[in-house]
């Protein structure tokens, strides 16, 4: 795993007054860390406001999507007329993640008045060069939470300073290219280096005893609380889109992460009436095959099992086919999409009826949504 697929500051109840994610994370009493997105944030930050002002900012504070306020010490720097480079060394926290350690940076240099914010792949940051990604064929594989906080500090530094905001940013990474050997990044099509990730900018220690023993202790929670509709999450993006479907209240919302199985298993023993799973379409497609570990390391994406759900929902071989030689879930998904084929409730419904299939009778009702990374719900089982 990479300690970039971040699900949130959340966690199991340290008192038992509380549960949801913050408490889940608490539970845990590992030290999180910041994603490769949070700390090339703070490069640039700090890179934009030294070309301004001529004086890098050292910590460099920078504020993240939910509105934590970390600082970071530069680890390098360098001004040279028109551009400024600043270096952080990425700390992962207790989490087992490649990108440890890496000096991750960010060079700014200024462009013409409306260029607006242009981003590029220095060296050890890759490239896109398939389809399926949140990203065109060409670009960097700068993500597009990261790329929105740093065009956010920019515009700030640039409204403090007296700047125009029309900067390029160049993301590189030390010793990328060998490191992303390790990641599904060449798989992918993502060539030359890592990518720059995060949804949150902090990045959650990944332990599978903590982790499955917080999500029982939500579970506890969310029924010594009255709760009778609960939803596991897999990540950030997944539960804000339960919180907007259903406005469920932080007790009743488990950070399942990528322990599908854990959460059925406990709701087997400790029922509620209802069970909500949400997450990305190509995670619960993984349930949906039947895996209850959706751990990259450990369960893939199968583009044939989906092929065949796309045959029940009507594609024609030639397109089942595509499916089936697809880059990723997300490229299938759009093929399907565009020919009418709606896998994503395919997914969804068959998500739900293996999650049934694991709950063994128990008497919980159980929905499935399935969502992009923007959380746009791409799929919806009925209940059951």
């Amino acid at each position: 795993m990479s300690g970039d697929e971040v699900r949130g500051a959340g966690g199991g109840t340290g008192d038992g007054a509380r549960g949801g994610r913050e408490a889940q994370l608490k539970h845990t009493g590992l030290r999180h860390g910041w994603t490769t997105g949070a700390c090339a944030t703070a490069a640039t930050t700090a890179a934009y406001t030294a070309l301004l002002t001529g004086d890098f900012p050292d910590p460099v504070t920078i504020t993240l999507p939910k509105g934590q306020t970390p600082a970071f010490a530069l680890a390098a720097e360098e001004l040279t007329g028109d551009s400024a480079m600043a270096g952080i060394v990425k700390d992962a926290g207790d989490d087992p993640d490649v990108t440890h350690g890496a000096l991750v940076r960010a060079t700014v240099r200024l462009l013409p008045a409306g260029s607006g914010v242009v981003f590029r792949a220095g060296p050890g940051v890759g490239t896109i060069t398939r389809p399926g990604l949140p990203l065109a064929v060409g670009e960097p594989a700068v993500n597009p939470v990261p790329r929105q906080m740093m065009r956010d500090h920019v515009a700030e530094v640039a409204a403090r300073h007296g700047g125009t905001g029309d900067v390029e940013i160049t993301v590189s990474v030390d010793h990328g290219e060998e490191i992303a050997r390790s990641t599904w990044n060449p798989r992918l099509g993502i060539l030359g280096g890592l990518s720059i990730l995060g949804t949150t900018g902090i990045v959650v220690p990944y332990s599978c005893s903590a982790w499955i023993d917080s999500i029982r202790r939500g579970v506890d929670v969310a029924r010594a609380a009255g709760r009778t509709h609960v939803a596991g999450c897999t990540g950030s993006t997944s539960e804000r889109t339960v919180v907007a479907e259903y406005a469920l209240p932080e007790d009743a919302l488990l950070d399942m992460g990528d322990f599908a199985g854990a959460v059925l298993k406990y709701v087997r023993r400790h029922p509620v009436d209802r069970l909500t799973i949400c997450g990305g379409f190509a995670k619960l497609s993984k349930l949906a095959a039947g895996h209850l570990d959706l751990h990259s390391a450990r369960s893939q994406v199968d583009k044939g099992f989906l092929a065949d759900l796309a045959r029940r929902g009507g594609a024609d071989e030639a397109l089942a086919t595509e499916v089936a030689q697809a880059n990723t879930g997300l490229a299938a998904l759009q093929l399907c999409a565009a020919a009418g084929v709606p896998l994503g409730d395919l997914v969804a419904t068959a998500a739900r009826d293996e999650a049934l299939s694991v709950l063994r009778g128990a008497p919980v009702a159980v929905d499935v949504i399935c969502v992009d990374r923007a959380g746009t719900v791409v799929g919806r089982s009925a209940v059951a």
